[in-house]
């Protein structure tokens, strides 16, 4: 095939086609048909030329040029590309380093294999650029809903035609053990889109929680106006599902709007996910008050929230525990979701009873430690007194608003609560001693001689053994195996150590042993503020 043929406009005419096939730009088209020219050119000529081919977008003819740079004498290392100044005269008057010598060069003559081989490079630089150009296209769309047809299905993955594209949704994304068959509509979620090296991977899904956002986003107006909002959405796919919504307008019930003139609203959406049940409830700032609604349609007694540690715990009658709790701890597992809390249930004969053997234990502990008799031990924990450092350290005038309690009692109750401690404390730094602490750690402030031998227990001996320690290790946490959360126990858990104060007393550690610069802390923490007021 000869480039200098009558039938120049040939390129211009194949170029335009391919490019409205691909829907891609036309001179892209051309840029890789010159690439192809020039290959098949230094197959001709030599493959340490430089040789460079371009098509004129008007009438089709491409014109094929040989450069050479100029450099210095002794940096010529390819004679085929390279001249010296002095070389380059014969072509060019005063010459400079860096110049090139552009000598056109006769067209080739493309034999079967340089076609080929052209042909080659034309359709992998046209692939590229359709995969471009999908990828710009369906990046912006991550977060949305999309319509398509099922082509195929590969080992459980559907593969969906989206128009100018594929997608794939994996058979861990699909709702139960719902199947497709080519040609079937199926409208999905985008859930991710990624650029990689087959080409653009979007990549779609049934089950994730917020298609079910956006599904009510298209059914509800309300929503996709902005008058309702979705504050949290939690699902068991293919069986239930709990969304939080919250009005912004009093004039609008929240609920009602996303229920619909006799559920019609609700159950276009159960309709599209296989006929799962929706719970829609109404979000409250309150985490007690969401909570209670997010437990519906069980009954809630009573809510007590432990802020630091994450965990709530409800109190519901005897007969409401099983709907609590829901199937396989269902209600209580989407209620967690949703709240973001870890919940506990009891029922009220539980609570009772653990109350009971928390008010024997801390009487138990007052009449032990400080030689009481029960009677007033008991007045003690009904006064809400837990623990011994609350007796020595409170103020006097709250020990003397007890009934009963004068001033000569009150400082008795305070001095014998001292003593004990500090006999507990030098028997605990004993101990620690005894199983081979250094004074790094007795030195360190923040901890009390019983967490110290705790951690001698566990083999934190030093300083820099506890400045080793993750977070999790000394105030415990849970970890998910195989579906089940399991409790990881803290080392220092039980002296009611929080995440939070491992992770302040982990860093100080780092910072005296010099293991991380302070400077650098807070150059980070007054970047990353300034980031969040600008976002703000």
């Amino acid at each position: 095939m000869a480039i200098t043929s009558a039938n120049q406009l040939e390129l211009l005419q194949t170029a335009e086609a391919v490019a409205r096939e691909k829907m891609i730009d036309p001179d892209l088209v051309i840029q890789a048909m010159e690439d192809s020219l020039a290959r098949a050119a230094k197959s001709r000529y030599g493959s340490e030329m430089d040789i460079r081919v371009k098509i004129d977008r008007k009438t089709g003819r491409a014109s094929f040029t040989r450069v050479r740079t100029v450099v210095e004498d002794e940096a010529v290392e390819n004679y085929q590309a390279q001249l010296t100044v002095a070389q380059a005269k014969q072509y060019k008057t005063n010459p400079q380093l860096g110049d090139e010598i552009v000598d056109e060069v006769p067209p080739v003559d493309l034999g079967r294999i340089a076609a080929q081989s052209a042909k080659q490079v034309i359709l992998q630089k046209v692939r590229e650029a359709e995969r471009d150009r999908q990828f710009d296209e369906f990046k912006d769309r991550k977060g949305t809903i999309i319509n398509g047809v099922v082509k195929r299905e590969e080992y459980g993955n559907i593969i969906v035609d989206i128009g100018r594209g594929e997608a794939i949704l994996r058979r861990n994304e699909k709702i139960g053990r719902e199947s497709y068959r080519p040609n079937d509509r199926i409208r999905a979620y985008v859930k991710d889109v990624r650029r990689e090296t087959r080409g653009p991977q979007v990549f779609l899904s049934r089950t994730d929680p917020q298609f079910m956002a956006e599904l009510f986003k298209m059914e509800v107006p309300e929503i996709y106006d902005g008058i309702i909002e979705i504050k949290a959405v939690a699902r068991d796919p293919g069986s239930r599902a709990k969304i939080a919504v919250i009005s912004n307008d009093n004039s609008i019930d929240p609920v009602g709007a996303c229920v619909g003139m006799r559920g019609s609203r609700v159950q276009a959406v159960v309709g599209e996910l296989q006929g799962e049940k929706i719970d829609i409830i109404p979000w409250n700032a309150d985490a007690a008050t969401f909570l209670v609604n997010a437990l519906q349609p069980a009954e809630v007694a009573k809510v007590v929230i432990d802020e630091e540690a994450g965990k709530i715990e409800v109190v519901v009658p005897d007969e409401q525990l099983s709907l609590a709790i829901g199937r396989r701890g269902q209600n209580v597992r989407l209620a967690s979701q949703l709240t973001g809390l870890d919940i506990d249930i009891l029922t009220e004969a539980e609570e009772s009873s653990r109350r009971q053997a928390e008010f024997a234990e801390r009487t138990k502990l007052f009449v032990d430690a400080l030689d009481l008799d029960e009677f007033f031990a008991q007045l003690l924990v009904a006064e809400g007194f837990t623990n011994l450092e609350e007796v020595a350290y409170v103020d006097l005038d709250e020990l003397l608003s007890i009934e009963g309690v004068d001033d000569g009692t009150a400082e008795e109750l305070q001095a014998r609560a001292r003593d004990y401690i500090e006999a507990q404390n030098a028997k605990a730094i004993a101990a620690a001693k005894e199983l081979g602490v250094e004074d790094s750690l007795f030195n360190f402030e923040g901890l009390t001689p019983q967490m110290i031998e705790a951690l001698a227990k566990d083999d934190v001996k030093t300083l820099e053994d506890f400045a080793t320690c993750a977070d999790w290790e000394l105030a415990g946490g849970w970890t998910t195996v195989n579906g089940a959360r399991v409790k990881d126990e803290g080392i220092l858990e039980k002296f009611g150590m929080s995440l939070e104060d491992a992770q302040k007393l982990i860093m100080t550690a780092r910072i005296q042993l010099g293991w991380v610069d302070i400077s650098e802390l807070e150059a980070e923490d007054a970047t990353e503020t300034d980031e969040d007021e600008t976002e703000e």
